[in-house]
């Protein structure tokens, strides 16, 4: 065989070892928004070959059914019967907008004397719902709502305070953050799947890349000390 029908062979095989097709992905609106959109762009430009088909809910969709292939959700107990690689952990902080002329790191204390808006019932998110209450901040609630984006959009209409994770507020310059980030309302960031797909190439090209981009931005996900 000569050189050329030898290189054009090898330019074959090598397409067909190249991870292709469509990876089904599920993830929540505030992650797509505050850090995952232009990930996913970088992905495709390494993997052109790949289409990642999102799915966001608030909601984990059931792995097992095959509903999505792949979910980046955020947990402390993700699901026993699926595995994956928790990514990072996403810290939360106190935040309000900036018109309100409040002082950074005063007391949970002092801010419960403004108005809060809380967590719907539909985010489920327990832990939010403990801590507010252990500090008293549920009387103050004058507003609640089921996704952070919606919480976030209530922030900028000078709804009140609210917690937020970090990622999702420290790049709007209309809005500070008011606290440290709250050690028990911290989470991790999970990539999660089914245990077929485990030796799926698309897939692992997925886990490998999201691994490397989220751990380079890590310090900024867990949040930023006020002192």
């Amino acid at each position: 065989m000569d050189e050329a029908a030898l290189a054009a062979e090898r330019k074959v095989a090598g397409r067909d070892l190249e991870p292709s097709g469509e990876i089904y992905t599920t993830t929540t609106d505030s992650l797509l928004m505050g850090l995952l959109a232009p990930l996913f762009t970088q992905f495709r430009y390494k993997y052109p070959a790949i289409v990642l088909d999102v799915a966001i809910s608030n909601q984990l969709f059931n792995l097992t059914r095959r509903e999505a292939d792949v979910a980046i959700r955020p947990s402390n107990l993700p699901p026993e019967n699926l595995i994956g690689r928790r990514l990072t952990t996403i810290g939360q902080a106190v935040y309000g907008h900036r018109s309100l002329g409040l002082t950074p790191g005063a007391s949970i204390e002092t801010l419960a004397n403004q108005p809060w808006i809380g967590a719907g019932p539909r985010l489920q998110d327990s832990a939010l719902d403990q801590w507010m209450d252990k500090n008293e901040l549920k009387a103050a609630c004058v507003y609640r709502v089921d996704t952070l984006v919606s919480i976030l959009s209530a922030i900028h209409a000078r709804m009140g305070l609210a917690v937020l994770p970090c990622y999702l507020a420290d790049e709007d310059p209309d809005i500070i953050q008011l606290s440290d980030p709250i050690p028990e309302l911290e989470y991790g960031l999970w990539f999660l799947m089914h245990p077929d797909l485990r030796g799926v190439v698309k897939i692992h090209a997925l886990k490998d890349f999201l691994t490397e981009a989220i751990q380079a931005q890590k310090q900024r996900l867990a949040g930023p000390l006020l002192s």
